[in-house]
């Protein structure tokens, strides 16, 4: 369920069911003008190709020890968040309010829009291109957009796209190994 933006747990949920919300500094409002009528799926590993450790939660709430890795170098600065992660044990983790502007999708374009943070949700999947994803984020990811589907009526179905629909050229996520076909039967 959503409540004022954010996903609330519903009573005696399992731990499969459970949300962590983490707030992130790096979100705005969203323009008055704009519906939130697209979802975003992305990917994310730190450092990439691994998974665990925090570092992505470190990352979207500006925390992240840079001198923890090389790659972290990299990215030393960068302000980013999304609304949700999914980690690979299917953990659901919000940062910011569906009702703000995450900074998730950068330079990007939508049937004609530019600048997709104003009028998407953003949700990263802990992953990578070339790694498949597992059952239990394709089973979340379709639960969170069945919740955003009944909370925001301007949002639907066929308006479901990878970070990579958006960003072409820039971005290649939630790349080949996401099975789209497998998150429509979900959703059916």
């Amino acid at each position: 369920m959503i409540t004022d933006g954010w996903l609330t747990e519903k009573p005696l949920a399992r731990a499969d069911q459970r949300v962590k919300h983490c707030p992130s500094p790096n979100f705005n409002e969203r323009p008055s003008h704009c519906l939130i009528d697209l979802i975003v799926v992305h990917n994310i590993s730190l450092p990439p190709n691994q998974f665990g450790g925090g570092y992505i939660e470190q990352f979207f709430q500006n925390n992240l020890d840079h001198t923890a890795h090389p790659y972290f170098q990299t990215i030393d600065g960068l302000k980013v968040s999304s609304h949700c992660l999914i980690t690979r044990d299917g953990g659901l983790v919000q940062f910011v309010s569906f009702l703000d502007r995450a900074w998730h999708a950068g330079v990007s374009e939508y049937c004609g829009k530019t600048q997709c943070n104003d009028f998407s949700v953003g949700i990263e999947l802990e992953g990578a291109d070339d790694i498949p994803y597992e059952a239990i984020q394709y089973k979340r990811l379709a639960d969170l957009i069945n919740e955003l589907l009944k909370a925001y009526p301007s949002l639907s179905i066929r308006e479901i796209v990878g970070h990579s629909d958006i960003a072409p050229g820039r971005k290649t996520d939630p790349g080949p190994a996401f099975d789209w076909s497998t998150l429509k039967q979900l959703l059916e």
